[in-house]
């Protein structure tokens, strides 16, 4: 055997030893991983995010999957010429968008990744919050400041909703017959009435009722940047809150962050806001010493992210 070839498995058993910890520290706890992005358009990364979620479930770790389909959504509704629009970066839905909503996400996407993780050797169920009232929702009330001592603006965003439970009991059956359940965002009120809900809110409110062990946001960016457009690494939740008074937070990262923050108000011990665009990123934030994206947390860990455990200790990064 050539020795670069010697060089190369030695590597990859030097990866091994060094994920072991974590694998230990993981196994029997749910995951729950926002699914969005470029990642879920890039041929490659698709395949990257299905394998590594099937290694997750092979090492004995629970994930759990809710997806976004925005862009899936804006392209069929153009192909039906039905007019979209936006208000406070959500999606007004009226009952002929509602449906198309519904196709695409449901019918098309979810399918979709539950195919993908089919192939690569992982057992999925695709679910909506409609199925067993998984997702129970009520519609989502907006008021934006109008200044100058202006009463606010109630702006009516149609079928979108907000989450007001989530089902464990449904989610921890799938997960016990050890499928993965991949969640479309749609939820349904009590009179049956189906709603459009922000997918990172759908895996804030899953993560937080399932008491998840890490909550996993996929996005298009490194992660939270401060105001020079460097990563933060790691934030405590008292941290975080400050970025918001500062303005350091801005546009689509809002709502991220907010889930994060009330997931783990509610038990989730990290949250992590990641690259999705990185191949293996799942894999790479979990398994790894270093990690990578964005870690908030209830309070600042003690080591940083380039504190390496010796073999065989976990720092939780």
């Amino acid at each position: 055997m050539e020795k670069h070839s010697l060089e190369h498995n030695a590597g990859n058993a030097r990866m091994l030893i060094e994920s072991l910890p974590y694998i230990r520290q993981f196994r029997g706890e749910v995951v729950v991983i926002k699914y969005g992005g470029h990642a879920m358009k890039d041929e490659t990364l698709k395949r990257s995010f299905a394998l590594n979620v099937a290694l997750l479930k092979y090492v004995g770790v629970r994930p759990v999957i809710v997806h976004g389909g925005g862009p899936q959504i804006g392209n069929m509704l153009k192909q039906l010429n039905i007019e979209s629009s936006f208000r406070e970066g959500l999606r007004v839905t009226d009952d002929a968008t509602m449906d198309v909503v519904e196709m695409v996400l449901v019918g098309k996407v979810n399918k979709e990744i539950v195919s993908q993780l089919n192939l690569a050797g992982a057992k999925a169920v695709g679910l909506s919050g409609k199925d067993g009232q998984l997702i129970r929702a009520r519609k989502m009330e907006m008021a934006v400041a109008a200044g100058d001592n202006r009463p606010d603006e109630i702006i009516d965003l149609g079928r979108v909703g907000e989450v007001m439970g989530v089902d464990t009991g449904l989610l921890n059956l799938i997960s016990r017959e050890d499928y993965i359940p991949v969640i479309a965002p749609t939820g349904v009120d009590e009179e049956s009435g189906t709603y459009n809900i922000n997918a990172d809110s759908v895996a804030g409110a899953v993560a937080a009722a399932l008491k998840a062990k890490r909550l996993l946001l996929l996005t298009d960016v490194a992660g939270i940047l401060d105001q020079q457009g460097t990563l933060i690494e790691s934030l405590s939740m008292d941290e975080t809150w400050e970025l918001f008074a500062d303005g350091t937070l801005q546009g689509g990262m809002i709502p991220k962050v907010k889930c994060c923050l009330e997931a783990l108000q509610e038990g989730v011990e990290k949250a992590m806001i990641i690259d999705g665009r990185v191949e293996n990123c799942i894999l790479l934030e979990l398994f790894t010493n270093e990690g990578i994206g964005t870690e908030i947390v209830g309070r600042r860990p003690r080591a940083s992210h380039y504190d390496a455990p010796p073999v065989g200790e976990y720092t939780g990064r």
